[in-house]
């Protein structure tokens, strides 16, 4: 089992950038894909980013695309989401998720995979 620890968040204004860290640690936290979550109060779970095992493959959700980038670093065992040009419409807790199969990461949900506790990001306009 893979143990996650979200890192980063704040309070920002809009336009400015932050970086959150996922931290993991367990026997198998550098061979598992890793994805970024948000959810808003009173809306549904967003996926945000996902990144391979092996950081080759990303995927963006469309409201991020442009300017997000999920990137790790497998000798720290963290997976990093960069958020550039961050609009009030970003405010929400952020979670990183793991499991073993890239294509599996975006359907997760917290009753399956590896779970963090969640850093809220609050964007104000």
């Amino acid at each position: 089992q893979v143990q996650l620890v979200e890192s980063g968040g704040g309070l920002v204004q809009a336009g400015d950038s932050l970086r959150l860290s996922c931290a993991a640690s367990g026997r198998t936290s550098s061979t598992s894909a890793v994805g970024w979550f948000r959810q808003a109060p009173g809306k549904e779970r967003e996926l945000v980013a996902v990144i391979s095992k092996d950081g080759f493959r990303t995927e963006y959700g469309d409201s991020v695309k442009g300017r997000f980038t999920i990137s790790r670093d497998n000798a720290k065992n963290t997976v990093y989401l960069q958020m550039n040009s961050l609009k009030p419409e970003d405010t929400a807790v952020y979670y990183c998720a793991a499991h073993s199969f890239f294509t599996v990461v975006r359907f997760l949900d917290p009753s399956q995979g590896s779970w963090g506790q969640g850093t809220q990001v609050t964007v104000s306009s």
